[in-house]
C-alpha cells in the first residue's frame, strides 16, 4: 500500500515519533520532565561529545580533553534545565526563531538524501535554463534598500523614478550593468540575488524587490543574452545540487502548510 504524500513528510515522522515517546514515558510512569535534575552521561553521549570534537579539530580528544568536554556539557545542561525551570524559553524571540529554524531543517532534510531520477533532472534543467546555460549575460539596473518595506513602498504607483532615487541606499555595487556574466553576478551580488534574477522578465518595468545577503533590490532587467543549454551529462552534478536546494525549500513550505492547516488563527484588532 502506497502511503499518501503527507504521511511521507519527515516533519510528520518527527511529530509522530515525539507523540509515541511521550506516550511511552507516560505509560511506563517515567516523568516527561525536561528540567529533571538527573543528568546521565552514557556511552552514546560521550561518543557524540567526542565525535563533535573530532569533526571540529580533526582528531580524537585526549582523556583530559574529554573530561573537560564532559564537564562543559554538564555545565550547559545544568544551566539549560534551570532556564527551562524558570520559564526563560517563554516569549523569547531568539529561542522561538531557533526552534522554528530547526523544524524547517527537519522538514527539508528528506531532500538531502533523496535520489532524483534522470527525468527529474532533465525537467529541472529545462525549467531553469539560465542557471546552467553557458555564458549567460545580464543587463540590468538595480537600486538597494536596507528594509523590504521601503523597497515595497518605492514600487507603489506615483513618481516612481524620484522615489527610487530618494529612498535607495548607496552601496559598493553598480547601479547599472551591461552584459555581466552570471558568474560575476554570483560573486558580486550573491547566489540568492542571482536565483531571483532568473525569475524576472526582461523589460522596461522595475520589479522586485529581490533579496541579497545585504538587503533588498529593486531591479529593471533590460536584457538577458547568450547561453547555450548544455546536455544533462555535462552538468549533472550542478543540476542535482540545484535541484536538491530547490526541493528542500519546497518541502519546507509543504511541511509547514501541512501543520498550518491544522491551526485556527484568530486575530483580535
Amino acid at each position: 500500500m502506497r502511503l499518501p504524500q503527507w504521511a511521507r513528510e519527515p516533519l510528520v515522522h518527527f511529530l509522530i515519533g515525539g507523540a509515541i515517546l511521550f506516550g511511552w514515558f507516560a505509560w511506563t510512569g517515567t516523568p516527561v520532565d525536561p528540567a529533571s535534575r538527573t543528568i546521565t552521561i552514557d556511552r552514546d553521549v560521550m561518543g557524540n561529545i567526542a565525535s563533535g570534537y573530532q569533526q571540529q579539530m580533526g582528531r580524537a580528544p585526549s582523556d583530559t580533553e574529554l573530561d573537560a568536554l564532559i564537564e562543559r556539557y554538564v555545565r550547559e545542561e545544568v544551566l539549560y534545565r534551570e532556564a527551562l525551570r524558570l520559564g526563560l524559553d517563554q516569549d523569547d524571540a531568539v529561542v522561538r526563531r531557533r526552534m522554528a529554524q530547526k523544524m524547517d531543517l527537519i522538514a527539508g532534510s528528506q531532500a538531502e538524501v533523496a535520489a532524483p531520477s534522470d527525468e527529474d533532472l532533465e525537467s529541472w534543467l529545462a525549467d531553469h535554463p539560465a542557471r546552467f546555460a553557458q555564458d549567460m549575460r545580464y543587463s540590468f539596473d538595480q537600486l538597494f534598500f536596507v528594509e523590504r518595506s521601503t523597497a515595497d513602498l518605492a514600487l507603489k504607483p506615483g513618481d516612481l523614478a524620484s522615489k527610487l532615487e530618494t529612498e535607495a541606499k548607496k552601496i559598493d555595487l553598480p547601479q547599472g550593468v551591461s552584459a555581466m556574466p552570471r558568474q560575476e553576478i554570483l560573486s558580486r551580488f550573491g547566489q540568492q540575488f542571482a536565483r531571483e534574477l532568473d525569475q524576472l522578465e526582461a523589460g522596461d518595468e522595475w520589479q522586485g524587490p529581490i533579496p541579497s545577503g545585504l538587503g533588498w533590490h529593486v531591479v529593471r532587467l533590460r536584457e538577458v543574452s547568450g547561453g547555450k543549454l548544455p546536455e544533462l551529462a555535462e552538468v549533472r552534478q550542478k543540476v542535482e545540487d540545484d535541484w536538491r536546494l530547490g526541493t528542500a525549500e519546497l518541502r519546507k513550505q509543504e511541511a509547514y502548510q501541512l501543520l498550518r492547516d491544522a491551526y485556527s488563527v484568530e486575530i483580535e484588532r
